[in-house]
Parts: C-alpha cells; sequence; structure tokens
C-alpha cells in the first residue's frame, strides 16, 4: 500500500470525520487494522477492546522499540467548517488524535517498505481513551510492550508550521493528580450562625490557603499549579447548608515536588476545616506522571530532523499532562511536539490540521525508528 501525501491526506479525512470517545473507538480501531493488515502488518493478539498493537520485525535481530498513537476523540461540537467534519454531534477530534493516528500509520508503512533493512523490530501502539488518562494503562497490561526498549510518540502543535518539530529535554508535560474535597460542618438558619458550623466559611479559607502550597512550599524555580476548578455549597438564601464541597487539580514536573504538594494540601485542608470546627473529606486521585524526556534520544531526534530539512525549534512548557508517561516508568522515551499550523489551540471547537504536515512527520518518525534501532544495544 503506497504512502503518498495524497492517501495520508484521505486517512486523515476519514479519521477527523468519525471521530469516537475513549473506550469506543471500535470503527477507528477497524479502520487501523484495515489498514494494517492490508499492508501485510500483522495485528497482534492482545485482548483489547479498542486500540490495538501492530509489530514490523525486521530482517536482523536487534532490540524492540513501541512508536504510539493515541486514538480517542473529546466531547465537543465541531465547528470547525471544515468539509469533512465530524459525522457525529458532540464528539471531535479536537486535540489532533486523528493526525496522530494517521502519522504513525504512515511511519509503519514507510518502515514496512524497508523492512528487511530494520536491524530490530518495532512495535506499533494505537492507544484507546488518553483523554481520560486510563487508556496506557490497559494497553501496557497486556505484557505486550514488556520488551520495548524505549518510547516515542508525537503531539499535533498549531504554533508551529507544518515542517517544524519541537524537542526539550527534561519534563515536557505535568504530573496529574485531582483531588475533592467534602467539607461537613453544622447547618443552621441563616440568621442564627452561631448554632452551627458553616461550611462555605471553610471553604473560602481552604481556597486562599491552598495557593500557599506553591508559592511557600514549593521550588520557585520549578513550575507547579493548583487550581480549584469547581466549588459548591447551598441550595437558598437563608439557610447555612451542611456541607460543601471543592475539587481542581495539582500538577507538577518531578515525583518530590508531587509527594510534597499532596502532603501540604492535606495537612493544610484538614488543619483548617478542624480550627472551625468542621471536618474535611479528601479524595486524591493520581493521574499519569510528568512525561521526561530522555536527553539522549533528544539529540538523535534533532539530528534526524535537520538531516531530513525540518525546522527544529524548542516545544513550550506546559503543565498539561500526557498518560504516554506510563510508558516512560521504566523505559526512555521521547514525546515530540509536531508542527501542525491550523492558528486554533487544543480542545477548541474550531481546532485544525494543516494536512500537509503528515507526510513530513510519519517520515520523521519512521526514519527516527529506524535510526533507535542502529543505536539501541539488542
Amino acid at each position: 500500500m503506497s504512502c503518498t501525501p495524497e492517501r495520508l491526506t484521505e486517512l486523515l479525512e476519514w479519521f477527523h470525520s468519525h471521530p469516537e470517545l475513549a473506550y469506543e473507538e471500535r470503527e477507528t480501531t477497524a479502520k487501523i487494522r484495515e489498514v494494517l493488515e492490508g499492508a501485510g502488518i500483522p495485528v497482534l493478539c492482545s485482548g483489547l477492546e479498542t486500540g490495538l498493537i501492530a509489530v514490523i520485525e525486521g530482517g536482523r535481530p536487534g532490540p524492540v522499540i513501541g512508536l504510539r498513537a493515541d486514538i480517542d476523540a473529546l466531547p465537543v461540537q465541531e465547528e470547525s467548517g471544515l468539509p469533512y467534519a465530524s459525522c457525529y454531534p458532540g464528539r471531535m477530534h479536537a486535540c489532533g488524535h486523528d493526525f496522530h493516528t494517521v502519522m504513525l500509520l504512515g511511519a509503519a508503512l514507510m518502515l514496512k517498505e524497508r523492512q528487511a533493512e530494520l536491524p530490530g523490530t518495532v512495535k506499533l501502539i494505537f492507544q484507546p481513551a488518553e483523554e481520560i488518562d486510563s487508556g496506557a494503562r490497559k494497553v501496557i497490561a497486556t505484557g505486550l510492550l514488556e520488551d520495548c526498549r524505549l518510547f516515542l510518540a508525537g503531539h499535533t502543535y498549531p504554533q508551529f508550521e507544518a515542517g517544524t518539530v519541537g524537542i526539550k529535554e527534561g519534563p515536557v508535560m505535568a504530573a496529574v493528580d485531582r483531588f475533592e474535597v467534602i467539607i461537613r460542618g453544622l447547618g443552621c438558619h441563616a440568621g442564627q450562625p452561631a448554632k452551627g458550623v458553616d461550611p462555605i466559611v471553610v471553604q473560602a479559607a481552604i481556597v486562599q490557603s491552598l495557593q500557599t502550597v506553591v508559592s511557600r512550599n514549593m521550588d520557585p524555580f520549578t513550575p507547579r499549579v493548583i487550581s480549584i476548578t469547581h466549588v459548591e455549597a447551598g441550595t437558598t438564601w437563608n439557610v447555612i447548608p451542611e456541607t460543601a464541597r471543592l475539587e481542581g487539580t495539582v500538577r507538577t514536573l518531578n515525583a518530590q515536588q508531587r509527594a510534597l504538594a499532596e502532603e501540604r494540601f492535606r495537612s493544610l485542608v484538614t488543619g483548617i476545616a478542624a480550627a472551625y470546627g468542621a471536618e474535611a473529606d479528601i479524595r486524591w486521585t493520581h493521574g499519569s506522571g510528568a512525561v521526561i524526556n530522555d536527553e539522549k534520544l533528544c539529540i538523535l531526534a534533532r539530528e534526524t530532523a535537520r538531516e531530513m530539512g525540518l525546522t527544529v525549534d524548542r516545544q513550550e512548557d506546559t503543565m498539561g499532562g500526557e498518560d504516554f508517561s506510563c510508558y516512560l516508568e521504566n523505559r526512555p522515551g521521547l514525546f515530540v511536539r509536531v508542527g501542525t499550523g491550523g492558528g486554533w489551540p487544543g480542545h477548541h471547537p474550531k481546532f485544525n490540521v494543516d494536512p500537509a504536515a503528515l507526510e513530513p512527520a510519519a517520515r520523521f518518525f519512521a526514519t527516527l525508528a529506524h535510526k533507535c534501532l542502529m543505536e539501541t544495544p539488542a
């Protein structure tokens, strides 16, 4: 099967117009399988309901590496105006996972063409449910990636034009933790507050104080974020409620700050609640860790891009999260920003990509994968 720019654009239009949410990517998975098997690339038996893992075994023995693309869409109503916009109301590829899917398919077709030259094996990972931060764990749990020595992935980046890649050593995406706090006071009449314990006052004190975790307890030279995104309490104007609730997220870039943020959070919340005579129930959910790029892979990726005539830039620092980090817990890896133009940021209803970015991006990852096989000990 050919890997022309026209073929890649055709695939992008199909995947973009058929978005599916996390763990619902059945049409998407079937289309990926069709393309791979049509090119003679075997799909492994993984037991995954959506998503899949395929393999290209080189003509010579060598290491095994993994290339990963996420495939799920978002619950967003599309407003891009594209002729191949989403067929499904309320669903959209607003983060470029359709681009990632086609980019990896293109790289797979290119690697298949040079299969006899490959000194090792490439596993192709089409991962479900990145947007809900759980798909990577399911893929890893198949056990099919235990022999991978390293992992590569890319993500759309509208700030760069097609033909540009962003590469940066060290942390490039943050660890993501979620919290929910239920404050339990004592309800009473709003005109007689002394007869109760007002959870709204406690809630307000907690909201104000939590920012001291980042401003006074953590290294000022390391980015970190605590955002409280949802507060609620009460049902009417003249009743002090029994409970109040708040939730939000903590973002950090290393394990030490992640542990410290949770420790100080718990201490502050429980201490403030107790000081007001209330109780606080903290529900903390650990999400994916920070994505940390391997320095040697960054050097190799820059060399590869420049040899191909691509523009190399430094990707921005961000406190966004990515479950690609799960693959890197025991292996080195590289997460690259791929210039796709379009102008609109990810998760926006008008988000789109320049199809001209597909072929150079696929070629870059195919070439980089080949080089990684040559330079990684078996």
